[in-house]
């Protein structure tokens, strides 16, 4: 038979299914927020999914439920790898995971981050993740170091100025 008169499923057809989300190769680290972010998120992400489930064959919706299952299946294999780090545990007078950092300028300019897994990371927030160049650049530095931040606009000389873990 021609493959002319076989008909081919659409893209992006219900029935087609979603690739994954891709996971990163880097540990997963979590401090005490980041593992609850991924718990609510799961808790919400399980509702919804209960939600649409309920409204029946309606295309938007079974549309949406591939949506959140992949976001499901990706969140508890977050849950499954994650490692988490009680900042207590940690060395206080070095920056590690967890740690909030705040860094000094050349210019005397100062910043405060915090480094936390990828899945808590919000630049916005001053939450960098862990495997990012500036978390890289700060592990295992002491107040009064000085650091260099290798960016794509050009490297940056920072100093550390406090360590502090919550």
């Amino acid at each position: 038979m021609s493959r002319a008169f076989v008909k081919e499923p659409e893209s992006g057809a219900p029935d087609e299914p979603l690739p994954p989300r891709r996971i990163s190769e880097h540990p997963n680290y979590v401090t005490p927020s980041g593992l609850q972010l991924l718990q609510d998120d799961l808790g919400r992400l399980t509702a919804e999914r209960a939600a649409l489930l309920s409204a029946g064959d309606d295309a938007v919706a079974l549309e949406q439920l591939r949506h959140v299952e992949r976001d499901i299946a990706y969140v508890e294999a977050r849950l499954g790898s994650a490692i988490f780090v009680d900042p207590a545990t940690q060395p206080p007078d070095q920056v590690a995971f967890a740690a909030i950092v705040t860094v000094r300028e050349q210019g005397g300019h100062e910043h405060t981050y915090q480094i936390v897994g990828e899945d808590e990371a919000d630049a916005q927030a001053g939450q960098v993740s862990d495997v990012s160049p500036l978390a890289q650049a700060l592990l295992g530095s002491r107040v009064g170091d000085t650091v260099t931040w290798k960016r794509p606009l050009g490297d940056l000389v920072l100093t550390v100025v406090s360590i502090a873990y919550r």
